[in-house]
């Protein structure tokens, strides 16, 4: 999958992972589809905790389906949730991606209609820290 042809299966994937969501205490479902550099999808959705900081953000969910598959590169990120308003990745997810992406590394941010802006990761996380920041 090349240019923007990836998005209706990076859409399907992240909204089939947002309905196994666990987010029982916000009721706020999210699901995220990454397309890693081998061209594989890899989906993750929000998972929540009674004891809230030990909950897991889609982002994070799919890194590891992707991660855990033996890929480490990723050439897209698609985040999806409900209501009419865009979702962006956290803080944290912010980071998590840069570790495996780039600057230029296209993020589709949706409502749940589908696609409200694509931006890249270098503006979701201006002067990033990552692997090349510690001379890798």
């Amino acid at each position: 999958m090349t240019g923007d042809n990836h998005i209706p299966a990076l859409i399907a994937a992240a909204q089939k992972a947002r309905t196994h969501a666990y987010a029982p205490y916000s009721g706020f479902t999210v699901g995220a589809a990454l397309l890693g550099a081998g061209g594989a999808i890899y989906s993750g959705a929000n998972v929540e905790n009674a004891a809230y900081p030990q909950g897991q953000c889609a982002e994070a969910s799919a890194l590891g389906q992707m991660v855990s598959d033996g890929e480490h590169r990723l050439s897209a990120v698609l985040v999806i949730a409900g209501g009419p308003l865009l979702i962006t990745p956290c803080g944290g997810c912010r980071q998590r991606l840069f570790e495996f992406g780039s600057a230029g590394t296209p993020v589709h941010l949706c409502a749940e209609h589908g696609v409200v802006q694509t931006i890249s990761l270098g503006e979701l996380l201006p002067l990033g820290f990552g692997p090349s920041t510690l001379g890798r």
